[in-house]
């Protein structure tokens, strides 16, 4: 049972169906079925009474949202004085909604800035767009733009989507393929890829993803050369060198294919106005070469 599950229910339960709730929380109806079934085997009760499209909280339900709202409300209180916080300890809070873009920021805060510390949490669309407007992070990696004349927002850098297959798969020789294509599959995936992780449950329904939390742990699954995984062309990550007995190939669909933007307040503090500028000439000369 983890937050990310009580904020679904509660969400079930203000909104009064899985459609409106899965919409408000920007994810498929399938996912947030699945997520409130697991919460609910965890807790060994049935809490919602289902009657087609239509879901209502049960007593089990009822009693149970009493317990969770408090939580829910503690857990945003911790937040706000963890921000105060790390606002007082002069640490600049950024959030993501995917680490690749994070590290090519954080090395040009390094090139430029190497005495700022900064914290970073990867989080969702609506997530970075309620804590930018409250001011609760000093920036922004997402996707798109907050088109308020209280923001700035510029070209960070693109991230593309590759699989990588055994040599064997019969896909292997192709010159892309679509997620159509490697529906179905079993695939290794790492916990921390953020919004990734989204595209592969919305566009790969059929397949199994064995998710591996410890780093380590998963680079070694990745020298078994059955293993079929999902690698980037971000910076970070060198595409010549995959382990033998795998091919990597690029994947054709428009989701597979992020371009991130950098976001900050128009009146944020100084140190975040001029990490952004920074950012900003160094992204346009990049582009310009």
């Amino acid at each position: 049972m983890d937050l990310d599950q009580l904020r679904q229910f509660d969400a079930v339960a203000t909104y009064g169906t899985i459609s409106a709730a899965a919409d408000e929380l920007r994810m498929p109806q399938p996912t947030l079925s699945r997520s409130l079934q697991r919460l609910e085997q965890e807790l060994g009760h049935q809490l919602l009474s289902r009657e087609g499209r239509h879901v209502e909280l049960n007593e089990a339900g009822r009693l149970a949202l009493e317990y969770i709202r408090p939580m829910l409300r503690d857990e945003r209180l911790m937040r706000e004085a963890l921000d105060r916080l790390s606002h007082e300890a002069n640490v600049l809070r950024i959030g993501t909604i995917a680490p690749a873009p994070l590290w090519h920021l954080a090395s040009l805060i390094a090139e430029r800035f190497p005495g700022v510390m900064i914290s970073s949490e990867t989080i969702d669309q609506p997530q970075i767009e309620r804590r930018l407007f409250t001011g609760s992070i000093g920036l922004a990696i997402c996707l798109e733009d907050l088109r308020f004349p209280a923001f700035r927002s510029c070209h960070l850098m693109d991230e593309n989507l590759f699989v990588v297959l055994s040599e064997h798969h019969p896909l292997a020789n192709a010159s892309s393929v679509t997620f159509h294509d490697l529906d179905g599959e079993t695939f290794q995936l790492f916990n921390d890829i953020g919004f990734w992780r989204g595209i592969c449950d919305r566009h790969l329904p059929h397949s199994r993803f064995i998710v591996q939390e410890d780093r380590q742990v998963f680079i070694q699954m990745l020298r078994n050369p059955s293993t079929i995984f999902f690698t980037t062309d971000a910076p970070q990550n060198d595409l010549d060198e995959m382990h033998t007995g795998h091919v990597v190939v690029p994947i054709s669909d428009d989701d597979a294919h992020a371009s991130f933007r950098l976001l900050a307040r128009t009146d944020g503090d100084e140190r975040a106005t001029r990490i952004f500028d920074w950012a900003r000439s160094r992204c346009r000369q990049d582009r310009d070469e």
